[in-house]
């Protein structure tokens, strides 16, 4: 199914937020007991880091990529190029089997999920931000 490129920002949106989501509740739900400041600043250092150096830089170089799309109309799923989502796989796969195997403590579940889901639901902002100020 072929949609108008701008539309393609809300679908990276929608797939940001939701994850962000996902990834903030499972965090926030493990710092049951863990609460305290030390562990609140290195949640934020973990979203600082992600947002800034990771994700922001993502978010403009998915937006200027859509944007230099010739063709009006592309498949919804080149949202993402290839690589991100190989990157995506891996993220999901590595979180799945980071949290089912045992291998991270529930403080570091808490305090890494917590700054990693809130910089995704940033991007996930910024990409509808940039969604709506599209010129049309």
């Amino acid at each position: 199914m072929k949609i108008r490129k701008r539309w393609l920002l809300a679908i990276a949106a929608i797939v940001w937020f939701a994850a962000g989501f996902n990834i903030l509740r499972i965090g926030l739900q493990e710092y049951q007991g863990f609460v305290s400041l030390i562990n609140i600043l290195l949640s934020i250092i973990v979203f600082l880091s992600f947002y800034f150096f990771i994700f922001s830089r993502l978010v403009v170089k998915h937006t200027v990529r859509i944007k230099g799309y010739l063709q009006e109309k592309q498949y919804f799923w080149n949202f993402f190029d290839i690589p991100s989502f190989i990157i995506m796989a891996f993220m999901m796969s590595g979180g799945i089997w980071l949290r089912s195997s045992g291998f991270a403590a529930p403080i570091f579940i808490a305090v890494f999920y917590s700054g990693l889901g809130t910089a995704l639901i940033l991007t996930g902002i910024l990409f509808g931000v940039n969604f709506i100020r599209w010129k049309v």
